[in-house]
């Protein structure tokens, strides 16, 4: 028994020497990349890295299905770090190695449950990270028995001669050998000053990185519970949820009705409102007003409840759905309406993709309804929809498909939408460079063709610069550039001189105000 604890201790001993030996190995790489540093591809081969460096530490790890896959999902998210660098992929990357440790030594559960582990994972990783600390510097009293470690006067004193004596004799060969003199000269020892910032972000990366490989015991060791809505939901008689179905089935008729009839056929609308103003006003409570629909049914019918098994409850619940369903079709018409009318943001792509995600939890919550599925199933299986949109929208560069989209509608260019807005597509940078170039080649007015090319080589100049240094390098990057360099040729049209400057939309600035003396305010004091 004894010989058995003692091996223990020592694998423990190991273990711990070996994930820290990681992790300070890995906040020095992320020093190393990202001190003083753009961030480019380097976020993702940091990523990568950490990954690796969990699936290395973490036996356990490799043991379990589940973290084997959470692992696979950190380096599908390391990659798009590699080609496209952005703060949801890599919020993404987290989420997916964080739950690869922590599921080397728990259960998923549903996805609630695991959310709340991760918050117990963010807020008391800090708090190991510091115990740990303290464990390993603390000045332990003399051994009194096999498994103590050596004490840090103990380990002083060990070290004493050989290091006094090394440098003694080193002195000596160097005063003695004007090579070894010459490497010595050479070494500069950094100041204490100057360091300072690298430990900040050393340390930084070191507090993030910590309880991937020690967990804290607070976010492993919580136990699941089956979501259950029972004793909090409110019962009704089966008569009044019937009636309720009746009652909300018939207003939403009604504003289904409206909508056919107005906004999808495209009829006449009565007295002075417009068109715009019918499909510009209100998708937000409409979208509010679906969601209400589905917490209704998700608390009230409960599967297996007596309302859940009433054939005519049952039908008017599809019924409400359906209706439901098309209340959200109709507010992802009103955004494409509003879009063709204005522009496509990034804001707006979002704003269908939720519409999408908010259609997709009706289906499953009337699904769960008719076939009985628990509380976790739909739970799981609406975090599982979510995370694919938002892996979706982290591999797609959305800003150069609203850019796309800008030009090919705008009106200069012979298309139905708006006048094209050149200082969104400036701001965009370097998503919108393939844009330019499209919109430049096919642009009439002489005077709109210079400012296009003036914004497509202030981003070019811009996205070129960022991948001459490698810290800044994007796969994605280097493969828009090339496009561009292939699509303008050898010898690409220049935009007339600015004297004063251009602005974002690339219109020439005007020259200074003169001042008294003839002299512009800008070349006074």
């Amino acid at each position: 028994m004894r010989g058995s604890g003692r091996g223990s201790g020592q694998r423990s001993g190991s273990s711990f020497t070996a994930k820290a030996a990681v992790a300070v190995l890995l906040a020095a790489l992320g020093d190393w990349l990202f001190y003083g540093q753009w961030i480019g591809a380097t976020l993702g081969a940091f990523a990568l890295a950490w990954t690796i460096a969990l699936f290395l530490a973490l036996p356990s790890l490799r043991r379990r299905g589940a973290a084997l896959f959470a692992t696979a999902a950190a380096i599908l998210f390391a990659a798009v770090l590699i080609d496209n660098p952005s703060i949801l992929a890599w919020g993404l990357f987290w989420t997916a190695s964080s739950s690869a440790a922590l599921l080397s030594r728990a259960r998923f559960g549903d996805a609630v449950s695991w959310s709340m582990r991760l918050l117990l994972h963010i807020g008391f990783g800090t708090v190991r990270l510091f115990a740990d600390l303290f464990r390993f510097v603390r000045v332990r009293g003399p051994r009194r028995g096999r498994g103590r470690g050596p004490s840090l006067a103990a380990l002083a004193s060990m070290l004493a001669l050989p290091v006094v004596g090394g440098l003694v004799f080193l002195a000596l060969f160097a005063s003695a050998n004007p090579l070894i003199a010459d490497v010595l000269n050479r070494i500069v020892i950094p100041s204490p000053v100057a360091s300072l910032p690298h430990l900040v972000v050393f340390g930084f990366v070191l507090l993030g990185a910590w309880p991937a490989f020690r967990p804290h015991p607070w976010a492993t060791g919580m136990r699941y519970r089956p979501l259950s809505l029972e004793g909090i939901a409110p019962s009704f008689p089966v008569a009044t949820i019937a009636l309720s179905l009746l009652v909300f089935n018939a207003v939403f008729a009604l504003e289904n009705a409206l909508d056919v009839v107005f906004l999808w056929s495209g009829a006449r609308l009565p007295g002075t409102i417009t068109m715009a103003d019918y499909a510009h006003r209100g998708a937000a409570v409409l979208m509010g007003t679906a969601l209400l629909a589905g917490l209704f049914v998700l608390t009230v019918l409960r599967p297996g409840s007596a309302s859940a098994r009433n054939p005519l409850v049952r039908l008017l619940v599809a019924l409400w759905i359906a209706q439901t369903l098309l209340l959200v079709a109709s507010c992802i018409l009103r955004t494409l309406d509003y879009v063709g009318s204005y522009s496509l943001t990034v804001t707006r792509i979002a704003a269908l993709g939720w519409m999408v995600l908010v259609g997709i939890g009706l289906v499953l919550i009337c699904w769960r309804l008719l076939t009985g599925r628990s509380a976790a199933w739909l739970i799981n299986a609406n975090a599982l929809f979510a995370a694919l949109m938002l892996a979706a929208g982290a591999a797609v560069d959305l800003s150069e498909v609203a850019a796309t989209w800008n030009v090919r509608h705008a009106r200069e260019a012979g298309g139905t939408g708006q006048p094209i807005d050149l200082c969104y597509l400036h701001q965009q940078g370097a998503p919108a460079l393939p844009a330019l170039i499209e919109f430049e080649s096919r642009v009439t007015d002489a005077d709109l063709r210079d400012r296009v090319r003036a914004v497509r080589e202030d981003v070019m100049a811009s996205v070129a610069d960022a991948q001459s240094d490698w810290h800044a390098w994007t796969w994605r990057g280097a493969r828009r550039l090339a496009q561009a360099q292939a699509a303008l040729g050898p010898n690409p049209a220049h935009s007339a001189p600015a004297k004063w400057g251009r602005g974002c939309n690339g219109s020439v600035l005007p020259s200074p105000p003169v001042g008294e003396g003839g002299r512009s305010e800008a070349t006074e004091g």
